[in-house]
């Protein structure tokens, strides 16, 4: 599996270019309806289990976007929310939000080193590469690969998607295989404890 995924990184690095279409200002305009959610510029979510959107990259963001929009990606609160919106639109969304500044959480003390030590070295015994892999070592993640930064985000949305992968809930969007073989290996305390640790990365 390591052999698999290391593949699909280094094709995805080799082939991709920075998305780069949007218009953050434009975006801006679009971005009020995601505010009742998400807050004032996506940073500030209003539960712990809603995504942070701020500084993802804009191309994971505009994947993200499309596969909402197609139904890819089923999120029940976002239903017909985007249905109005343009290709542009939605490319001027991803700017915007990806051009916004990540808020940091604080990591829980207690799941800092297990959590640690599964970011930056994975889980030999289980087949778990490291997270910092696809998403840096500081969890800013590879843009031009599609691979979002994860780094600051919400600790409870982080466990969510990986338990999503894990189930298979999660499969159908960008790079979703990838995360769905990791995920698989990972048990509860393992998620928890990395989950919390991304949050507090910076």
């Amino acid at each position: 599996m390591k052999r698999l995924i290391a593949g699909v990184v280094l094709g995805v690095g080799l082939a991709a270019t920075a998305h780069g279409a949007g218009d953050p200002a434009a975006g801006e305009q679009n971005a009020a309806v995601c505010t009742s959610c998400h807050g004032q510029g996506g940073g500030k979510p209003i539960m712990g289990s809603y995504p942070k959107l701020t500084g993802l990259g804009e191309r994971y963001l505009y994947d993200q976007l499309v596969a909402i929009k197609e139904g890819d990606r089923a999120i029940p609160e976002m239903t017909g929310l985007l249905d109005s919106m343009s290709d542009q639109d939605l490319q001027d969304l991803a700017a915007y939000f990806d051009d916004q500044e990540m808020v940091v959480n604080q990591a829980d003390p207690d799941l800092a080193s297990q959590g640690e030590a599964l970011f930056r070295g994975g889980n030999m015994a289980s087949g778990v590469p490291a997270c910092s892999g696809c998403h840096s070592p500081n969890g800013n993640g590879n843009a031009p690969g599609g691979y979002p930064a994860i780094g600051g985000q919400n600790a409870e949305y982080l466990a969510a998607q990986l338990k999503a992968y894990r189930s298979g809930e999660r499969a159908g969007t960008s790079n979703a295989q990838i995360m769905v073989d990791v995920a698989t290996e990972l048990t509860d305390a393992e998620i928890e404890a990395v989950a919390s640790y991304i949050s507090g990365l910076e």
